[in-house]
Order: C-alpha cells, then sequence, then structure tokens
C-alpha cells in the first residue's frame, strides 16, 4: 500500500512556514503531496497563512483581514520571505496540494481559482468546518474534500460523509481502531497528522493508514522502511 508523505505547509520544520521557500523544499524533498492554509485579504486575494492573525509568522500584528494584500506584502513572513497568494504556490511546485480553508467565504474564493484553472484532480480541499466543505462542493463539480479534526470521537466518521468527504484528516495521537474501522466501513480515506517521529509512523503504518502529515522531510525518505 502507498503511504502518502504530506509536507505541512511545505516542510515547517525546517522552513519558514507557508512560505514559497518552504513549498519548494518541499516540492524537491519529493513529498508526496504538499498541505497549505488560505484566508482572504482586505480586499480578496486568497492568501496562504495558517492563523488568522498575521502576529505568530511575521513581524506584523493584527487580523489578515485588516490587512490589503499590498501591505501584507510588506511583511516578513521569515528569512525575508513575503506571505505569497495561492495562485504563486501552484506556479512554484509540482506537487499535488491539500488547500486548508477556514470558512465559507475562503471557500467561495478558492471554488473560483479552481473552476478557472481547472484544478479538481490536482486540489484537494481540506476543512475543520462542515459548511466550508458542503459551500466548495456545490461550487466545484469533481472536487475532492476532506474534513479535518483535532478533538473528536466516532462522530467524526458521521460528519465526514454527510459533509460530502473522502477523506478524513485527524490527530492521531487520538486516533483509534474503532475510528478506523468505522471509516473503512465508510469507504473514507484515513490521513494522520503530525506525523514527526518513527513511533509516530509506525503508529500511522500500524493502522493502515493511507498517509501522514508531518513538518519535516525526512519523514519522506524514511516511511517506506516502516512497517
Amino acid at each position: 500500500m502507498t503511504f502518502l508523505a504530506i509536507g505541512h505547509r511545505g516542510v515547517m520544520g525546517v522552513e519558514p512556514e507557508n512560505t514559497l521557500r518552504s513549498f519548494v523544499r518541499a516540492d524537491r524533498a519529493g513529498m508526496d503531496v504538499i498541505e497549505l492554509d488560505l484566508h482572504l485579504s482586505k480586499d480578496g486575494a486568497l492568501v496562504v497563512m495558517h492563523d488568522a492573525e498575521v502576529d505568530r509568522t511575521t513581524d506584523g500584528k493584527g487580523p489578515i483581514g485588516d490587512f490589503t494584500l499590498a501591505e501584507l506584502r510588506e511583511l516578513d513572513a521569515g528569512q525575508g520571505e513575503r506571505i505569497p497568494v495561492f495562485e504563486e504556490v501552484l506556479d512554484a511546485v509540482r506537487a499535488p496540494l491539500q488547500a486548508e480553508i477556514k470558512d465559507v467565504a475562503a471557500a467561495r474564493a478558492l471554488a473560483e481559482v479552481m473552476n478557472r484553472r481547472d484544478l479538481t484532480g490536482r486540489v484537494e480541499v481540506l476543512s475543520f468546518h462542515d459548511e466550508a466543505l458542503l459551500e466548495i462542493t456545490r461550487l466545484v463539480p469533481g472536487v475532492r474534500t476532506a474534513l479535518v479534526a483535532s478533538r473528536y470521537g466516532t462522530e467524526v466518521v458521521g460528519r465526514a460523509v454527510a459533509a460530502g468527504a473522502t477523506t478524513l484528516v485527524l490527530n492521531i495521537r487520538r486516533l483509534t481502531l474503532e475510528i478506523v474501522e468505522k471509516a473503512r466501513e465508510a469507504d473514507l480515506r484515513l490521513i494522520g497528522w503530525t506525523v514527526n517521529t518513527q513511533d509516530h509512523l509506525r503508529l500511522a503504518r500500524a493502522f493502515g493508514l493511507d498517509g501522514g502529515t508531518t513538518d519535516f522531510p525526512e519523514i519522506k525518505r524514511t516511511c517506506r522502511f516502516t512497517a
């Protein structure tokens, strides 16, 4: 069985997260998929950043939605990197992408890009929010979606099915065999996060997961040897 090594915000363990530098390094390291996060700027640009505020990952302060794209471009996102927009990432790397959206507004902006550039084969859309997945499914015919969850029980399987998702992306530290079995009964793919150690990797393989999201490119090199 192929086990997908998914680069978390690029390879955020060794590069500034959600930057072109991080994504390009993930691509060159041969990550099977690259994961990123999307928010909308004040003027509606689809920018790549995890948090709703710029404080943690840049030298600025405040909510992303209070900045225009031009203002966001002035911030240092780490090692001189600038906050990218989604289409820049599409053009910078060849790998398939997982794009995580936080709300319905971001779903609508992403849908426009996906339809215009015919991205259903390359981009899988992730969200913690069921309504965002339902919206992107409504707007993009044939889109592949995944429900993400950190604190969850067996009910997460029903949530994923109801949202039309084909994949569950779950905090591996809370995963149980019962949840794995229920997900398989529902014909869902299973991805674990965050798989950053050999113990995490062995756990993911023991559960028979389809892949793991990792901060480190070394996981890609070692996962094929881990039973």
